[in-house]
Parts: structure tokens; C-alpha cells; sequence
């Protein structure tokens, strides 16, 4: 019998509690998002995580709560190579990584694949580094409306980004120039493991913004995942936010874009409200993308904030047979060298208000746990070549 109607799997995107065992192998010894975030607040106001246990996992010197701590927790530890996000979400739903995905972030990306590129698409390239992507956009966005070039830029993720100025440049061929780029970085030696079209408004440095009509191609997963066995079983399944593009479409019965961290936290309390039987899929990506990248250990506490308020609203919303995941797919220490994503333990926080006791589980081995008590709950079974193992007896 199913013991819930519905699950709630919300990634606060890169949110680590502390380095893996492994993490000197890839340079990140010593990286703590949640740490040292909050040891860089003399305040750091998230009550409902700390009620839902965030420091039994890991230490909280700011946070100022005394209250009851409910349901239980656990901290995962990937099995994967790698350390971004397609690793982290497939991982989530049952696949193991054993080769890393390709980045260009010290190198660029190879003048076979512009060249390429360029004479595809018919435009001449410019960019071609590592950079944010408010940086590229002030240095070369002048130049990109006034010549009709092409940005083509990358990140420490193994992405493939180009910006295309939606007035000038237009939608539609962005999109096109990115399905291209998609196809020719299939190859091994080019292989990445998202092509992202980056549109943006305004005429001159200092007034470009981005736009939400972003759009990632994705690489496939490799195999099925729990997704695709919800789907196949009938179950809903509902993504909101970069879901959808992380997993290239694949299990996904129904999706919702969102404007940012905080719309996706509205969306899901929507959701709350809908009869549906099966799983919403939650991604906020502007821990990562606006804090972690960036470096803005104050931005990404105050984004931990806004969500935290959020999570209040949700949780007096919860019916009784929902459950609610908490985790993350990797950390971005954003007091750490440079600007990659760093390799950490994640958190898992685990509620729902049937829940008779709380505790701490003893840590995972794989963020697949995830997934496979998702599987689990819904009296699925787990497609062949996945891993993970379920905690739902541990749910009391």
C-alpha cells in the first residue's frame, strides 16, 4: 500500500553541507556551502529548516531556534565522478556517473567545433571563454547587436552557452543556433552536457537582463530513470523549473518553467492545491546561478531566507499523506577559490505531518536513496541498471 499520496522533491541547487571524503581529489578540501555561509552571518534567519532539522546535519552557529525539531534527515554522499548538475539530478533518480561530462572552463572550446559552428549556423563566434553571464553581456553585447556575431561562452559546468539579444538576434534563431551546437557537440570529444540558449533584452552595457525564456538542450539520461517508471505506472509527474531540460523531457508528465528561485517556491505551493497522485519535482537554480557562481555568500544566505519563508507557507499547506524531500545535487561554496560548483555531502530532509516520530539516519552512500524511496512509496519498480536503496521503512 502506498503511504503517500504525494511527494514533494524540492533541490535548493547547490546547496552542500561540507566536503565529500574525496572532495581534495577534485580541489574543493575544505569547501562548506552551509557552513560557511552561515559563519559569515551574524544572523541567519531560517526557523523552518531548522525545524525540519537542517542542524542535526550540520552545526548552525548563526540561526537563532529552540523550538521542536521534526521529522528525520540524512546526509548523502554521491557515488558519481563529477560535481554538476545533470550528475547530481540523474544520481537523484537512480543513475550512477562513472564518466565525468567534458568542460572547456580553462581552455575554451576547440576551433574545429567553432569553425564548425560558425559555418552552420552562419554566424562569425565571438567569446569562446569561461565567464558569467552578466560579464559577457557588458563586454561583448554592444558588439553582438551591432554586428549580428554570435556569444558563445562556458562556465565552470560542461555547458555550452550563447546569448542571442531577442530584439536583434531573435528567439527563433538563437533556438535554432542552439539545437545546432546541440547536435555537433554529440561527439565524444565535444560532448557536454547542456547547450543553453541565454536571450536577453536591453541596447547597452549596464541595462542588459536576461530573460526567463532560456532554454536548455540537455543530453539524454543515459537510461531510464525513476521518472520514467512513474510515468510508465500512470503517476504524475511534475516538474517546475529546470527539471524538465535536466532530464531532457524524459518522465515527465506535466512542466512548469519558472521566473526565478522565489516562483518556483509559488508554483509549488500551487501545486499543493491540484489532485494529483505522484511526484512534484522542484528545481531552484538561483542558489547556484545568482550566489554560488558568483561568489555572494550575503545573496545566497538572503535567497536561503526568502525560501525559508516559503517553506513555512508550504508546510501548514501539507495534507497528510504528502511527504516532503529537501536535498540538493552538489555544493557552490560561495566563499571558495574560483567560481566551479564544489563536491560536497548533501543534505535530506525528510517530513510529512503523519509522521508519529523524527531522527536522524545514519549517512547514505548515494543520493539515489532519493529516488528509489520515491519508487518505493508508489510501489514502482526501479528500472534495470539503477541504484539506490529506499529509507520509507525508516519514515514512521
Amino acid at each position: 500500500m502506498q503511504k503517500y499520496h504525494r511527494i514533494f522533491t524540492i533541490v535548493i541547487d547547490s546547496f552542500g553541507i561540507g566536503a565529500m571524503p574525496n572532495a581534495a581529489e577534485y580541489g574543493d578540501e575544505g569547501c562548506d556551502t552551509c557552513g560557511h555561509i552561515d559563519q559569515n552571518m551574524s544572523e541567519f534567519n531560517i526557523p523552518h529548516l531548522a525545524s525540519l532539522g537542517l542542524g542535526r546535519l550540520h552545526p548552525l552557529t548563526h540561526v537563532n531556534y529552540s523550538g521542536a525539531v521534526k521529522g528525520y534527515q540524512a546526509r548523502l554522499l554521491e557515488s558519481s565522478v563529477g560535481k554538476d548538475t545533470m550528475t547530481g539530478h540523474w544520481e537523484l533518480m537512480g543513475l550512477h556517473i562513472t564518466r565525468p561530462f567534458r568542460t572547456f572552463t580553462e581552455t575554451g572550446f576547440p576551433k574545429e567545433l567553432l569553425d564548425e559552428l560558425s559555418r552552420r549556423t552562419g554566424h562569425f563566434i565571438i567569446g569562446n571563454k569561461s565567464a558569467s553571464g552578466t560579464e559577457i553581456l557588458d563586454e561583448l553585447g554592444e558588439e553582438e547587436i551591432a554586428t549580428g556575431h554570435m556569444i558563445v561562452y562556458t562556465s565552470a559546468d560542461s555547458v555550452l552557452q550563447i546569448c542571442g539579444n531577442e530584439e536583434t538576434f531573435g528567439l527563433d534563431e538563437l533556438y535554432r543556433c542552439c539545437e545546432i551546437a546541440r547536435e555537433l557537440t554529440m561527439k565524444d570529444e565535444w560532448k557536454v552536457g547542456r547547450v543553453i540558449a541565454r536571450p536577453y533584452v536591453g541596447k547597452k552595457r549596464g541595462e542588459f537582463r536576461r530573460t526567463s525564456n532560456r532554454h536548455d538542450y540537455a543530453l539524454k539520461p543515459y537510461g531510464k530513470t525513476v521518472l520514467d517508471a512513474l510515468k510508465e505506472s500512470g503517476l504524475d509527474v511534475i516538474s517546475i523549473g529546470k527539471i524538465k531540460d535536466i532530464f531532457d523531457g524524459e518522465g515527465i508528465t506535466e512542466a512548469y518553467k519558472s521566473r526565478s528561485s522565489v516562483h518556483g517556491m509559488e508554483q509549488t505551493i500551487e501545486m499543493q492545491k491540484k489532485n494529483f497522485h505522484g511526484l512534484v519535482f522542484t528545481n531552484l537554480v538561483d542558489f547556484d546561478a545568482l550566489w554560488g557562481h558568483r561568489r555572494n555568500t550575503e545573496g545566497y544566505a538572503k535567497e536561503l531566507e526568502k525560501f525559508d519563508k516559503s517553506l513555512g507557507v508550504f508546510l501548514e499547506n501539507m495534507k497528510n499523506d504528502d511527504l516532503l524531500m529537501i536535498t540538493a545535487d552538489h555544493g557552490n561554496d560561495p566563499t571558495f577559490k574560483g567560481t566551479d560548483h564544489t563536491k560536497e555531502i548533501v543534505p535530506l530532509l525528510m517530513y510529512s505531518p503523519s509522521m508519529n516520530s523524527d531522527g536522524k539516519l545514519e549517512d547514505q552512500d548515494t543520493f539515489a536513496v532519493v529516488g528509489a524511496t520515491i519508487a518505493d512509496n508508489f510501489d514502482v519498480k526501479m528500472p534495470e541498471g539503477t541504484i539506490g536503496h529506499s529509507l520509507l521503512l525508516a519514515l514512521e
